[in-house]
């Protein structure tokens, strides 16, 4: 099956080859509509199984996965394997996203956990209230949404359709997100030694799908690409690792 309306694409396979544990499932057909300032929002926790202070922000953005407007996703760094565990899930590349988020929002250094809300701003994970504080900031400053519609009928591509957007000349990159719902991994050796470590929309595949000028367009994705169990978001954000200004997931619904 072949991908179409695809330009300038560039696409990242993350981590090795697994299948999420203990899912059962049923292929969604659409993305809800979301009233306008309705969101969703992104959260992107940056993690990884090494780190001894991840496992509360893992289990907060699992939390946060359940909510409807929110986009949850969690990218493992690579920076950590040398500490005597290699996270099964990480990759340069996840944590080359890391480090452009950092550059973007003037940080000094790149640390895990980390959550970034939005594009906006981060904190830890660990404590709720910054990040609540981070999305209601979300929430104000971006009443009016560019949320993209996300339609896969059973054992079909995926389709993916932006309206028009008011851009002012601006453009926004498109990108989008395959994910595992859940994994729990049992760490052998490092800072969790001894630990079964729960993660949550596991990023497995990243694509740059498009740079869009506002325009109502579409894009369709070849269905084989995309796991039966797995989650799938859309991200659109200005250029180069800035704001969102819209996103959106299609996730199965377990069943059983």
């Amino acid at each position: 099956m072949s991908m179409s309306l695809i330009p300038s694409r560039r696409s990242v396979l993350i981590g090795a080859a697994a299948v999420a544990a203990g899912l059962t499932a049923a292929v969604p057909r659409r993305s809800s509509a979301r009233p306008p300032g309705d969101g969703p929002w992104a959260v992107e926790l940056f993690t990884s199984q090494g780190c001894s202070s991840c496992p509360p922000a893992d289990a907060y953005l699992g939390r946060l996965s359940m909510r409807p407007d929110i986009v949850a996703l969690a990218f493992h760094v690579d920076y950590w394997d040398y500490m005597g565990w290699r996270d099964p899930f990480a990759s340069r590349e996840t944590t080359e996203r890391q480090r452009a988020y950092a550059r973007v929002l003037k940080q000094r250094y790149v640390y895990t956990p980390e959550m970034v809300v939005d594009g906006i701003g981060h904190d830890t994970g660990r404590d709720k209230a910054p990040i609540e504080a981070l999305l209601a900031k979300a929430q104000a400053r971006s009443p009016a949404r560019a949320t993209p519609e996300l339609s896969r009928p059973s054992g079909s591509p995926l389709t993916v359709r932006l309206d028009a957007f008011p851009l002012d000349g601006r453009a926004a990159d498109v990108t989008l997100a395959v994910y595992d719902r859940r994994h729990a991994t049992p760490v052998k050796s490092g800072e969790n030694q001894g630990r079964m470590i729960e993660n949550f929309n596991v990023v497995r595949q990243l694509e740059l799908i498009d740079h869009w000028d506002g325009a109502a367009k579409s894009w369709t994705i070849a269905g084989d690409r995309i796991g039966a169990t797995q989650g799938v978001a859309v991200l659109v954000q200005w250029t180069d690792h800035g704001a969102m200004i819209g996103c959106n997931k299609l996730e199965p619904a377990y069943s059983g």
